[in-house]
């Protein structure tokens, strides 16, 4: 009987949405493309028929508030965000953050599609920070993803 802990199990959950190579392009490219000042991201979602990642958009210099308004209110996303992280010291940084978009009002089904995939994402991301969104725009903004960082 398999099991949660199964690693045939685990890649078989895992490679049920496919990350196609443009996709993964784009990340790499949105990864290591320089910034100086301001957040930018990339959105990638789910097509449910096909079971592949799409890449949606990409923003440069982009408020976290214009950000959370731009994604929709009922559907998940995956946001790898370059975020402009001022430190307490006076530094700048800019991490890359997962926002991981699952708002409550999503079909349930797209939800654990979505879900099912996240970790198989995070990876190909290559991103280690990941702050989970379920209530909309109210919980991204720039308040809720500074005290994430700087905790």
């Amino acid at each position: 009987m398999a099991t949660d802990d199964d690693p045939v199990l685990q890649s078989t959950a895992t490679a049920l949405v496919d990350i196609p190579q443009e996709v993964k392009d784009s990340l790499r490219k949105f990864r290591f493309k320089r910034r100086s000042e301001g957040s930018a991201a990339i959105v990638i979602k789910i097509n449910k028929a096909k079971l592949v990642m799409e890449e949606v958009e990409q923003f440069d210099s982009i408020s976290i508030e214009d950000l959370a308004e731009e994604l929709p209110e009922n559907s998940p996303r995956y946001v790898v965000l370059s975020y402009e992280l001022k430190h307490k010291d006076g530094r700048t940084s800019f991490p890359l953050v997962l926002v991981n978009w699952s708002p409550s009002s999503s079909e349930t089904g797209m939800l654990t599609l979505h879900a099912s995939a996240l970790l198989n994402f995070q990876n190909t991301a290559d991103v280690s920070k990941a702050i989970e969104v379920r209530d909309g725009p109210e919980g991204l903004t720039k308040e809720v993803i500074d005290a994430k960082l700087l905790s």
